[in-house]
């Protein structure tokens, strides 16, 4: 013990003569005063007075290397170069275990920008020399700085194989019950991104259940947030409980917090409906000043997660509806595609992005117009200066149009198709066998989805458009396919038909689930003589299907009659219009014949018995038919 006392006195009175012009000799006669007396007090002292002697020495050390330590942290925090940290080893500076430390972290915050410069850096034969000073003293290492260490080393890209990195991500195991929970959480975000190897796999594995053991250690909003932005997207289980969190921390949080909660959950796609209705009460109960960029990351949020609070989207349409003169296109892209998310129309928004349009058209990057013109059709919102806004559309897609990816090119023309504003060249662009060939056999759910807007396309080219030229979509190409028929049978689908069957009472008499060659499937089908009465389907052409199976031609004064039912995500919120989308189906089917008996959800759910059912379709069927005899 004597001989450590004395060498570690001896480190001191070389510290203190290498810095002598810096601290005077007043200082080194006080360590020389401490040292002597160091030495005499255990030289004379018996054993049990050792450990008193230990922390007088320990506590004169602090003071003494206070400011060389100082004085090299400096030097670490303020290096601009790689080189000047790894000069202080040639320095001859006595470096502690916290200080090496220090010298990886910043090491790898300015190799950040420069990556290829890692390679060179680890062979260094001083950076070599560093991470054998940290091996040796890895215990010592503070708690704060043990996490970044590690992250630092996973940055600079060192060997799994290195057993200066394992000797660290040991050391970080032994002491993960001491550390920091947002120490822990920062690690763990280190790893799922830094390192792919198995070895920091399996310490992600540990991080994460100790993460989640220890969840109810979170104290503080902007702790919990950064948290389940980092890793709340690395463990369902640890989500589950961040979002419980939430709910009790939820009252404390400002507009930042609740916004940033907010889109964690839309980048998750979590829709947590208690964390969104808390979240949306303190958003419409605290008068929040809500800014441009929280405004539009609510609206995304809100649309992504396709979560409606009445209140939440009057705010956001009437806070963004004051700022629209300051917006930017891609921010009027952005939010016109969130609202459309959302099913919300607010005319007065619109119009103003309408406008937008209309004073800007000549700088609106391509982009942001087919998102505005996809969300003008998603809601079915036609501009009030309508010729004019179409008519500089058609002339920003003119040139334009075909150097497009290919589905979007049919997204565009068919948003055209919705708005009525498609025209020839247009359908003929999308409609050409060399493009749509492409899309036909596709498997996938979007190659399907594209060609089902392609049969709409073509619908609008035949029944809308009579001058229409051609190409068409061939015969084989506009069969009905299974996928169109095989869908989720709702509540009022299943009723609907149980209802038509009873009112039918025999197959011949009408048909259920009548897919079309233009795209759309009728509920149900029928066809009335001039009396009302119905006659057999079977017998009777029918151009609207690709494969027609009678040959007669309906008598004289008959009428087709279609049943469509329009289920609750089928309109706008808060609303009853229909979506674009189905604004096109009724008008194709209009266009192609038929009488059409609407069924919306929101009269059939008035009805209680079968007898109501019954009455109200009878009804619906003679209020269309004596509709038609007034025209």
């Amino acid at each position: 013990m004597a001989a450590h006392l004395v060498k570690q006195c001896t480190c001191l009175l070389r510290e203190a003569a290498r810095l002598a012009p810096a601290m005077a000799p007043i200082g080194q006669l006080r360590l020389a005063r401490v040292a002597h007396k160091t030495l005499t007090s255990s030289a004379t002292s018996p054993s049990s007075h050792f450990s008193s002697s230990m922390m007088k020495l320990v506590d004169s050390e602090k003071v003494f290397t206070l400011y060389p330590e100082n004085h090299i942290d400096q030097l670490i925090k303020k290096a601009k170069r790689p080189e000047e940290l790894l000069e202080l080893l040639d320095a001859g500076h006595h470096l502690n275990n916290n200080q090496a430390a220090l010298i990886f972290i910043r090491l790898s915050q300015l190799l950040f920008e420069k990556p290829e410069d890692k390679a060179s850096l680890i062979q260094d034969a001083r950076f070599q020399q560093l991470l054998r000073l940290l091996n040796s003293q890895i215990s010592s290492v503070w708690h704060g700085t043990l996490p970044r260490l590690l992250r630092s080393l996973y940055a600079l890209g060192l060997p799994e194989t290195s057993k200066e990195l394992q000797s660290v991500e040991q050391e970080v195991r032994w002491r993960m019950r001491r550390l920091k929970y947002k120490h822990l959480a920062l690690l763990a975000d280190s790893c799922a991104t830094l390192s792919q190897k198995q070895h920091s796999k399996e310490l992600l594995a540990e991080l994460l259940m100790h993460l989640e053991r220890r969840w109810t250690e979170i104290e503080d909003g902007r702790t919990l947030v950064t948290i389940m932005m980092k890793v709340g997207h690395l463990s369902e289980s640890l989500m589950n409980r961040l979002e419980d969190k939430c709910l009790e921390l939820v009252e404390q949080f400002g507009p930042d917090e609740l916004r940033k909660v907010l889109v964690v959950l839309a980048a998750q796609s979590r829709r947590s409906v208690p964390l969104l209705r808390a979240v949306s009460y303190h958003l419409v109960q605290k008068p929040f000043h809500l800014t441009k960029g929280v405004l539009l990351d609510l609206a995304y949020a809100y649309g992504k997660l396709n979560f409606h609070q009445t209140q939440v989207c009057q705010r956001l349409a009437a806070d963004l509806l004051s700022l629209a003169p300051n917006l930017t296109s891609g921010e009027v892209a952005r939010c016109a595609k969130s609202f459309a998310l959302l099913k919300w129309l607010n005319l007065p928004l619109f119009e103003a992005f309408a406008q937008h349009f209309l004073n800007r058209a000549q700088d609106i990057p391509l982009p942001h117009l087919c998102s505005m013109l996809l969300a003008f059709a998603r809601l079915n919102f036609h501009p009030d200066q309508e010729d004019q806004f179409f008519s500089l559309v058609h002339e920003k897609l003119g040139s334009e149009l075909a150097g497009l990816e290919p589905a979007l090119q049919v997204d565009l023309v068919w948003a055209l198709c919705v708005l009525q504003q498609a025209q020839e060249a247009e359908l003929q662009t999308v409609l050409h066998p060399k493009f749509h060939t492409q899309f036909l056999g596709g498997e996938s759910q979007k190659d399907q989805n594209i060609f089902q807007k392609l049969l709409h396309i073509n619908a609008t080219a035949l029944l809308e458009h009579p001058e229409y030229s051609g190409p068409l979509l061939p015969a084989s190409a506009v069969a009905p396919r299974l996928s169109a028929l095989d869908r989720k049978v709702t509540p009022l689908q299943k009723e609907l038909q149980e209802t038509l069957k009873g009112l039918l009472g025999s197959t011949d008499r009408g048909s259920l689930e009548v897919a079309t060659q233009y795209g759309w499937v009728l509920d149900a089908e029928v066809l009335l003589d001039s009396d009302g009465q119905f006659l057999p389907l079977r017998d009777f052409v029918a151009p609207h299907l690709a494969q027609p199976i009678g040959s007669q031609p309906p008598p004289p004064g008959a009428k087709r009659l279609a049943f469509l039912r329009w289920e609750f995500p089928n309109f706008n919120n808060r609303s009853k219009d229909l979506l674009g989308r189905f604004v096109l189906a009724r008008r194709h089917i209009l266009a192609a014949g038929f009488l059409i008996v609407d069924v919306p959800f929101y009269e059939w759910l008035e009805l209680k018995s079968e007898w109501q059912k019954g009455a109200y379709l009878k009804d619906k069927i003679r209020k269309a038919m004596s509709e038609e005899l007034a025209k």
